[in-house]
């Protein structure tokens, strides 16, 4: 008899899982943040300079943990498909443009502190490639995802 739950005509994928968990915390992370957490903070009345800088704490934080699971993702992309996926798949290219802008979130928050405006503006194109790469196949699925065309 046949499990339901349990198929073993399917190898176990570690790679699918590695790339589903990692883009599930630092997407999921992002995105909490910024709507979730700093929308609340804001309506319960704390002081607006305590909530800036747990925003600025928490987001170089969270940031640094998306560069390294981009990062993670993008050895598993590699390792599925092959290291031109980085640039002619699209996941590769969002992985890249995640890692670009996580890192100069990093360096703006390090070397000019006060330019706010392009630190979220890195931010927000980190979350939006994170959001972008959520629609994109696992690697190593049937459905494969689209190449970049010149």
């Amino acid at each position: 008899m046949k499990s339901v739950t349990f198929n073993k005509g399917r190898p176990f994928r570690v790679g699918a899982i590695i790339w589903q968990v990692a883009q599930t915390l630092w997407v999921g992370g992002l995105v909490l943040l910024h709507l979730a957490m700093l929308t609340v903070l804001d309506q319960t009345g704390l002081a607006p300079l305590l909530i800036d800088e747990v925003a600025s704490l928490s987001g170089a934080l969270l940031v640094g943990f998306a560069a390294f699971c981009a990062s993670l993702q993008m050895m598993v992309l590699v390792q599925a498909e092959r290291l031109s996926s980085l640039w002619l798949d699209v996941r590769g290219q969002l992985l890249v443009i995640a890692a670009l802008a996580a890192a100069s979130h990093y360096a703006l928050y390090r070397w000019l502190p006060d330019a706010l405006r392009w630190q979220l503006l890195s931010y927000l194109v980190l979350a939006l490639s994170g959001l972008l790469l959520v629609i994109q196949p696992v690697p190593g699925e049937s459905a494969g995802a689209r190449e970049a065309r010149p």
